[in-house]
Parts: structure tokens; C-alpha cells; sequence
């Protein structure tokens, strides 16, 4: 029972943190376990990547939108990106200087080719994986 209380005080805690203070935190879990929050995200990509594989024939339907590069506008690419995600101001821009980053993922292909578009038109460089 105490620990079920300890772990519903942490959740409080955690529920009430700020974005960044959440990425605060998994940095510093990450360094002071020597894990990675990422890993079972790459582990997912390399088994639908297998399984994907023999499918190759069939079209995809759901995208990622990876900003490659913000490219000389970078202001008008934060803006953007602050339209297409619920990123705040912030976020959004050390996503453009973190490039390459993902912006959406699991995206229909009209709304990917859409982001796509409205980010390149702000002179940014963007692919669809």
C-alpha cells in the first residue's frame, strides 16, 4: 500500500510539471541510469521496418514529417511549425535549431504533403518518411 501511495504522489507531481520541465526530467533519469527514452521507439521502427519489408508493394498511408533544416528564414519556419503542432513558442523553436527532428508523426499523406508544403514555402527543407 505504501508504495501504491508513493507512486500516486509521484503521477501528482509529474501531472502538474511544466513540458519542459518534463524534458528536464527524462534527461536526467536518462543520465543518471544511462538509458534512453528513445529506445523502444527505434526498437518499433526496426520491427515494422521487418515486417514492412515484405509489404513493399503496398502504399503508405501514414507519415513522418522530419524537419531537415530551417534554411535562412528560421523565424517564419518556427511560426509554422507552431501552426501545424500545439508547440509553444519555446519547443517549437529549439525544434528548428535541433534540425533534423521529427515535427508529426503518423500523419495521413495529404496532411504530411500539406506541412510539407507550408514549411518549404518558409524556405525550410523537409521529408516525409
Amino acid at each position: 500500500m505504501a508504495d501504491e501511495k508513493k507512486i500516486e504522489e509521484m503521477l501528482g507531481t509529474i501531472e502538474a510539471m511544466s513540458v519542459m520541465d518534463l524534458s528536464n526530467l527524462v534527461k536526467a533519469i536518462e543520465e543518471k541510469f544511462g538509458v534512453t527514452a528513445q529506445a523502444p521507439v527505434v526498437a518499433a521502427v526496426a520491427g515494422a521496418v521487418g515486417a514492412g519489408a515484405a509489404s513493399a508493394e503496398e502504399e503508405k498511408t501514414t507519415f513522418t514529417v522530419v524537419l531537415a533544416s530551417a534554411g535562412d528564414k528560421k523565424i517564419q519556419v518556427i511560426k509554422e511549425i507552431r501552426t501545424v503542432t500545439s508547440l509553444g513558442l519555446k519547443e517549437a523553436k529549439d525544434l528548428v535549431e535541433g534540425a533534423p527532428k521529427t515535427v508529426k508523426e503518423g500523419v495521413g499523406k495529404e496532411e504530411a504533403q500539406e506541412i510539407k508544403k507550408k514549411l518549404e514555402a518558409q524556405g525550410a527543407k523537409v521529408e516525409l518518411k
